[in-house]
């Protein structure tokens, strides 16, 4: 059928606007996609590297400050084991400076050791036969000694120690039974970690701490003393699981708020390493490329999407003209209802639907009472008036999406009533009717007869003989004297006012 070929031929031209357009948008998210997953691995491969060098960088740092400290306590070991024989008491003070500290480790670096005995009192130094008096008992590295007695090597906190800031390092001197006979006391000075982080070629941004066991912060570079002694644990926005040992991490640290790629390197001795790059440097070149790559995405996604709107609004246009061709071929250019071409493609597909589904189909035929003598009377113009008037009515009483109200041909109107039954069909009958007969005015009323049919498709039947079931019932009502609803009841018709 003519206008089947044209509804299907619309429907393919929107489809295929609708399929060119969901067509680039799914290359665009692809191609978005597959770049945004190169760019990711990009990044983390940016990551990754940076994450091997600064643990390389901490590896290298941790490893010579664990060497130096473990040579220097080997020294307070060798010192402390030799306090405890009592013959040490009985030589010569020359004698006990060179069983003491001949072996002792020494550097630039590294301060002189000393030996306080049980009071805190100073009765030994390797820097001199006879040392001046003074007393640590209460420092922190004696106390801990004193009180603890599996404490081990203690490193203290950063404090200005001989003249100089730096870490003490110190030992338990045990006598017979355990007895607390004092503690060997030595330094490492900060000037040690200034020329170890001087030998590495750091970038702005860059940070070394190195850290007590207990998240004391003992250096740092850059350097700044009102962060050195600092005890993270102290800080409640910070927690150790952030960083855990052998691990690494993104974001803001403890101390500033730069964001960062920190990794801390795993050790068994008393300090530990943690270094940290800016984000900004790590990501810098992934960044300029980034940028590149999706300007270049950026303009190509432009260009398709461009491209497919333009494409997509020629094809809609050409479907609107269609559409606009179409409604002028099935819509009658008076009354603006359908025409008996529309109708007789939508009775036809409604009767198919309804045969599948068991559904009713209604019909009303409508026709203009006296129509030719009003026609003659008053002229064309005034009919056409008429026929728009019933139009009106005809619109203004259906409602449903689905039905289908059009004109027949000449005075003669039909409305297509899917899935009505018979007595619903002849109610609606009765309001146009009635709106026809409350709207017609002048010197001749005009009504109109209305014929009503309700069938159940069944097999052998066609949409004709619905038709000519309601076309009955319409001459029945014009028989009857005009101006009323006829029901037909099929399939034997009988006619009822």
């Amino acid at each position: 059928m003519p206008f089947r070929r044209g509804h299907d031929a619309r429907r393919r031209w929107r489809l295929s606007a609708r399929l060119l357009v969901v067509a680039s948008v799914a290359t665009v998210l692809g191609f978005s996609a597959v770049c945004a997953g190169v760019m990711f691995d990009m990044r983390r491969g940016e990551e990754q590297l940076a994450r091997r060098t600064l643990e390389n960088l901490a590896s290298g740092i941790e490893a010579d400050i664990s060497r130096n400290i473990e040579l220097y306590d080997l020294s307070l070991r060798a010192v402390a084991s030799n306090l405890e024989m009592p013959e040490i008491r009985n030589v010569s003070k020359e004698l006990r400076q060179l069983i003491l500290f001949d072996h002792a480790a020494t550097a630039k670096h590294f301060g002189a050791i000393q030996v306080f005995d049980s009071k805190g009192d100073l009765t030994i130094d390797a820097a001199s036969l006879d040392p001046q008096p003074e007393n640590r008992g209460d420092e922190e590295y004696f106390t801990v000694q004193r009180d603890h007695p599996d404490t081990g090597l203690y490193v203290s906190r950063p404090m200005l120690h001989r003249g100089a800031y730096a870490i003490v390092l110190s030992r338990r001197i045990v006598g017979e039974g355990g007895r607390f006979l004092g503690v060997v006391v030595g330094s490492i000075r900060f000037s040690y970690f200034h020329d170890l982080f001087g030998r590495l070629n750091l970038v702005p941004g860059d940070t070394i701490t190195v850290l007590r066991n207990d998240r004391t912060i003992i250096m740092r570079t850059p350097f700044d003393l009102d962060v050195i002694g600092k005890n993270l644990a102290e800080q409640l926005d910070w927690k150790s699981e952030n960083l855990k040992v052998g691990g690494a991490f993104s974001g803001k640290g403890p101390v500033d708020d730069t964001p960062r790629l920190y990794v801390r390197r795993s050790s068994s001795g008393p300090l530990y390493v943690v270094v940290g790059k800016p984000l900004e440097a790590v990501f810098n070149l992934w960044r300029t490329e980034a940028i590149r790559i999706g300007a270049i995405m950026g303009f190509l996604v432009l260009f398709v999407l461009s491209a497919t709107l333009v494409l997509a609004r020629e094809i809609v246009r050409r479907g609107d003209a269609e559409d606009r061709l179409e409604e002028m071929a099935t819509t009658d250019a008076l009354t603006g209802l359908k025409n008996r071409r529309k109708f007789d493609a939508e009775i036809d597909r409604e009767w198919r639907r309804a045969g599948r589904y068991g559904q009713p189909v209604g019909l009303l035929m409508i026709d203009a009472d006296h129509f030719k003598a009003y026609n003659d009377t008053y002229g064309h113009q005034a009919g056409d008036q008429v026929l728009v008037g019933i139009a009106i009515c005809i619109s203004d009483a259906v409602r449903r999406a689905g039905d289908c109200p059009a004109r027949f041909g000449g005075e003669e109107f039909a409305v297509l009533l899917p899935n009505m039954t018979a007595l619903e069909a002849f109610n609606l009958a009765e309001i146009i009717r009635n709106k026809v007969q409350q709207w017609c005015e002048g010197e001749l009323i005009t009504t109109v007869s209305i014929g009503v049919a309700s069938m159940r498709p069944l097999a052998g039947q066609q949409w004709s003989d619905l038709i000519e079931a309601a076309d009955k019932a319409l001459y029945a009502a014009k028989a009857n004297g005009r101006n009323q609803s006829v029901l037909a009841t099929v399939p034997k018709i009988a006619l009822v006012a």
